[in-house]
Protein backbone atom coordinates (compact mmCIF):
# COMPACT_ATOMS: atom_id res chain seq x y z
CA UNK A 1 0.00 0.00 0.00
CA UNK A 2 1.74 3.20 -0.79
CA UNK A 3 1.60 5.68 1.77
CA UNK A 4 -1.44 7.93 0.03
CA UNK A 5 -3.37 5.31 0.35
CA UNK A 6 -1.97 4.31 3.95
CA UNK A 7 -2.92 8.25 4.96
CA UNK A 8 -6.09 8.80 2.80
CA UNK A 9 -7.77 5.86 3.53
CA UNK A 10 -8.18 6.07 7.65
CA UNK A 11 -8.75 10.11 6.55
CA UNK A 12 -12.39 9.42 4.53
CA UNK A 13 -13.25 6.84 6.73
CA UNK A 14 -12.92 8.71 9.88
CA UNK A 15 -16.03 10.67 9.28
CA UNK A 16 -18.17 7.57 8.86
CA UNK A 17 -16.69 5.35 11.77
CA UNK A 18 -17.26 8.73 14.03
CA UNK A 19 -20.98 9.25 13.00
CA UNK A 20 -21.75 5.63 12.01
CA UNK A 21 -21.03 4.75 15.88
CA UNK A 22 -22.64 8.08 17.26
CA UNK A 23 -26.13 7.32 14.71
CA UNK A 24 -25.87 3.35 16.31
CA UNK A 25 -26.18 4.37 19.74
CA UNK A 26 -28.19 7.71 19.22
CA UNK A 27 -30.75 6.88 16.37
CA UNK A 28 -33.96 8.79 18.03
CA UNK A 29 -31.61 11.89 17.25
CA UNK A 30 -31.71 11.87 13.87
CA UNK A 31 -35.24 9.70 12.90
CA UNK A 32 -37.36 12.37 12.93
CA UNK A 33 -35.36 13.84 9.63
CA UNK A 34 -35.07 10.82 8.21
CA UNK A 35 -38.41 9.39 8.86
CA UNK A 36 -40.19 10.75 5.47
CA UNK A 37 -37.07 9.41 3.39
CA UNK A 38 -36.87 6.04 5.24
CA UNK A 39 -40.20 5.63 4.46
CA UNK A 40 -40.17 5.77 0.95
CA UNK A 41 -37.00 3.48 1.17
CA UNK A 42 -39.28 0.62 2.75
CA UNK A 43 -41.81 0.84 0.55
CA UNK A 44 -39.63 0.31 -2.37
CA UNK A 45 -36.89 -1.75 -1.21
CA UNK A 46 -38.08 -4.75 0.86
CA UNK A 47 -34.27 -4.71 2.82
CA UNK A 48 -35.24 -1.49 4.09
CA UNK A 49 -36.93 -1.87 7.68
CA UNK A 50 -40.57 0.46 8.28
CA UNK A 51 -38.94 1.13 11.66
CA UNK A 52 -37.05 4.37 10.97
CA UNK A 53 -34.75 3.95 14.10
CA UNK A 54 -34.40 0.21 12.97
CA UNK A 55 -33.17 1.84 9.60
CA UNK A 56 -30.96 4.43 11.14
CA UNK A 57 -29.31 1.95 13.32
CA UNK A 58 -28.21 -0.64 10.47
CA UNK A 59 -27.10 2.29 8.26
CA UNK A 60 -25.13 2.84 11.18
CA UNK A 61 -23.27 -0.06 11.83
CA UNK A 62 -22.87 0.22 8.11
CA UNK A 63 -20.89 3.13 7.68
CA UNK A 64 -19.22 1.97 11.65
CA UNK A 65 -17.88 -1.32 9.63
CA UNK A 66 -17.05 -0.49 6.17
CA UNK A 67 -15.84 2.50 7.26
CA UNK A 68 -13.66 0.80 9.54
CA UNK A 69 -12.06 -1.84 6.97
CA UNK A 70 -11.74 1.21 4.50
CA UNK A 71 -9.20 2.54 7.50
CA UNK A 72 -8.12 -0.55 7.76
CA UNK A 73 -7.11 -1.27 4.39
CA UNK A 74 -9.48 -4.56 4.53
CA UNK A 75 -11.69 -4.85 1.22
CA UNK A 76 -11.35 -1.32 0.75
CA UNK A 77 -13.12 -1.39 -2.67
CA UNK A 78 -15.93 -2.91 -1.50
CA UNK A 79 -16.63 -0.61 2.10
CA UNK A 80 -16.08 2.42 -0.12
CA UNK A 81 -19.19 1.05 -2.36
CA UNK A 82 -20.98 0.11 0.64
CA UNK A 83 -19.97 3.78 2.79
CA UNK A 84 -21.75 5.18 -0.43
CA UNK A 85 -24.43 3.64 -0.75
CA UNK A 86 -25.61 4.76 2.96
CA UNK A 87 -24.63 8.13 2.31
CA UNK A 88 -26.96 8.86 -0.22
CA UNK A 89 -30.10 8.33 1.97
CA UNK A 90 -28.31 9.84 4.80
CA UNK A 91 -27.61 13.06 2.71
CA UNK A 92 -31.28 13.30 1.22
CA UNK A 93 -32.73 13.01 4.96
CA UNK A 94 -30.42 14.88 6.83
CA UNK A 95 -29.59 17.87 4.41
CA UNK A 96 -32.93 18.95 2.45
CA UNK A 97 -31.70 22.53 2.26
CA UNK A 98 -34.41 22.55 -0.19
CA UNK A 99 -37.16 22.81 2.21
CA UNK A 100 -35.54 25.26 4.67
CA UNK A 101 -37.12 28.65 5.78
CA UNK A 102 -34.33 30.77 6.88
CA UNK A 103 -31.30 32.16 4.34
CA UNK A 104 -29.18 30.64 6.84
CA UNK A 105 -30.67 27.12 8.19
CA UNK A 106 -30.34 26.90 3.75
CA UNK A 107 -27.11 27.85 3.58
CA UNK A 108 -25.36 25.75 6.14
CA UNK A 109 -27.56 22.71 4.82
CA UNK A 110 -26.63 23.12 1.33
CA UNK A 111 -22.92 23.24 2.66
CA UNK A 112 -23.20 19.84 4.35
CA UNK A 113 -25.35 18.42 1.35
CA UNK A 114 -22.27 19.79 -0.87
CA UNK A 115 -19.80 18.42 1.82
CA UNK A 116 -21.43 14.74 1.81
CA UNK A 117 -21.64 14.78 -2.15
CA UNK A 118 -17.80 15.57 -2.45
CA UNK A 119 -17.09 12.77 0.07
CA UNK A 120 -19.55 10.79 -2.25
CA UNK A 121 -17.44 11.43 -5.15
CA UNK A 122 -13.75 10.45 -3.16
CA UNK A 123 -15.45 6.91 -1.86
CA UNK A 124 -16.45 6.49 -5.74
CA UNK A 125 -12.68 6.90 -6.61
CA UNK A 126 -11.83 4.98 -3.63
CA UNK A 127 -14.25 1.88 -4.88
CA UNK A 128 -12.80 2.36 -8.25
CA UNK A 129 -8.87 2.37 -7.10
CA UNK A 130 -7.36 -0.94 -7.79
CA UNK A 131 -3.84 -0.23 -5.58
CA UNK A 132 -2.25 -0.30 -9.17
CA UNK A 133 -3.16 -3.82 -9.88
CA UNK A 134 -5.34 -4.48 -12.86
CA UNK A 135 -9.10 -4.52 -12.73
CA UNK A 136 -11.48 -7.51 -12.56
CA UNK A 137 -12.57 -6.08 -16.13
CA UNK A 138 -8.91 -5.60 -17.56
CA UNK A 139 -7.83 -9.14 -16.25
CA UNK A 140 -11.13 -10.90 -17.75
CA UNK A 141 -10.46 -9.32 -21.16
CA UNK A 142 -7.02 -10.08 -21.02
CA UNK A 143 -7.88 -13.86 -20.58
CA UNK A 144 -10.17 -13.68 -23.25
CA UNK A 145 -7.37 -12.01 -25.87
CA UNK A 146 -5.68 -15.19 -24.41
CA UNK A 147 -7.74 -17.35 -25.11
CA UNK A 148 -8.97 -16.20 -28.98
CA UNK A 149 -5.10 -16.26 -29.38
CA UNK A 150 -4.23 -20.02 -28.25
CA UNK A 151 -7.74 -20.77 -30.29
CA UNK A 152 -6.40 -19.20 -33.26
CA UNK A 153 -2.99 -20.74 -32.75
CA UNK A 154 -4.52 -24.15 -32.15
CA UNK A 155 -7.02 -24.44 -35.83
CA UNK A 156 -3.10 -22.50 -37.59
CA UNK A 157 -1.60 -26.04 -36.22
CA UNK A 158 -4.34 -28.06 -36.78
CA UNK A 159 -4.74 -26.92 -40.01
CA UNK A 160 -1.09 -27.54 -40.91
CA UNK A 161 -1.13 -31.05 -39.90
CA UNK A 162 -4.20 -31.96 -41.64
CA UNK A 163 -2.12 -30.72 -45.14
CA UNK A 164 0.89 -32.88 -43.49
CA UNK A 165 -1.25 -35.63 -43.23
CA UNK A 166 -2.75 -35.12 -46.98
CA UNK A 167 0.52 -34.48 -48.09
CA UNK A 168 1.83 -37.60 -46.33
CA UNK A 169 -1.08 -39.89 -47.80
CA UNK A 170 -0.25 -39.47 -51.14
CA UNK A 171 3.11 -39.76 -50.79
CA UNK A 172 2.35 -43.10 -49.32
CA UNK A 173 -0.38 -43.99 -52.01
CA UNK A 174 2.61 -42.86 -54.72
CA UNK A 175 4.64 -45.40 -52.82
CA UNK A 176 2.32 -48.10 -52.93
CA UNK A 177 1.67 -48.25 -56.28
CA UNK A 178 5.57 -47.64 -57.18
CA UNK A 179 5.99 -50.80 -55.17
CA UNK A 180 3.13 -53.26 -57.19
CA UNK A 181 4.95 -52.20 -59.80
CA UNK A 182 8.33 -53.22 -58.88
CA UNK A 183 6.97 -56.52 -57.26
CA UNK A 184 5.33 -57.48 -60.62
Amino acid sequence: MTVLRAVARPMLASIFVIQGYNTLLHPGRVAPAADPVVRRLAERVPAVPANTEQAIRINGAVQLLAGSLLAAGRLPRLSALAIAATLVPTTVAGHRFWEAEQDEDRAQQRTHFLKNLAMFGGLLIAAADTAGRPSLAWRTQHAAGSTQRAARSTRKQAARMARTAKVSGRAGAKAGKLGQRVSR
